[in-house]
């Protein structure tokens, strides 16, 4: 199969579920740290250089953006937070509108979390996490960046991630670097899976 998520093209962005597409198909959602490289991980597995834009100051979007790879099947990009920077009441408002997404979002059917491989389980990690453990929602961990460790200390900290997650349902981990385009297949099977392609 070509590469689904080549067609992926920017749909809306909206800053609350008022804005959102119509409930239905399939949504997967990359959640991360402002600086875990998460955008960098959408165009990477898009193979577009500028699908997902990079903010030079953190906690800038604070919108979902949607991205569509066909009528039933749309890529959301959360907005990335863990500064300190961002002021109190956006951070609760934002708190907010993410509680309801996961909550009522029917579509909503897989998560791709990121985190910076060398510093996983962050707070915020874990409040994303939680989110969709309680949820019940299909979570891939992707830890970014494991081009900036050497080969044995990424896999150590890929195992160290997957002993935290044991137990937990649905919850899978694996190393990826968009530098070295390292990782793809196993993220595009996670995707496959979710999106039913």
């Amino acid at each position: 199969m070509k590469n689904p998520y080549r067609k992926a093209k920017f749909l809306l962005s909206c800053p609350s579920l008022r804005g959102c597409p119509d409930d239905e198909g399939y949504e997967v959602i990359f959640a991360g740290r402002s600086n875990a490289g998460k955008s960098s991980a959408i165009n990477t597995l898009t193979e577009q250089n500028k699908l997902a834009k990079v903010s030079r100051t953190p906690g800038r979007t604070q919108h979902l953006v949607f991205f569509e790879l066909d009528d039933q099947r749309r890529l959301v990009d959360l907005p990335g937070y863990g500064y300190a920077k961002v002021p109190d009441a956006v951070k609760q408002k934002w708190h907010h509108n993410m509680n309801e997404y996961f909550e009522k979002r029917c579509c909503l059917k897989g998560a791709i979390l990121v985190m910076d491989c060398r510093h996983p389980f962050k707070p915020f990690d874990e409040m994303m996490l939680q989110w969709c453990v309680i949820n019940e929602i299909s979570t891939h961990i992707i830890l970014t960046k494991s081009d900036k460790l050497r080969k044995g200390a990424a896999s150590t900290t890929r195992l160290n991630v997957l002993k935290t997650l044991n137990g937990l349902p649905n919850v899978s981990a694996q190393l990826f670097s968009a530098l070295k385009k390292e990782g793809l297949d196993e993220l595009h099977a996670y995707l496959n899976t979710v999106f039913e392609f």
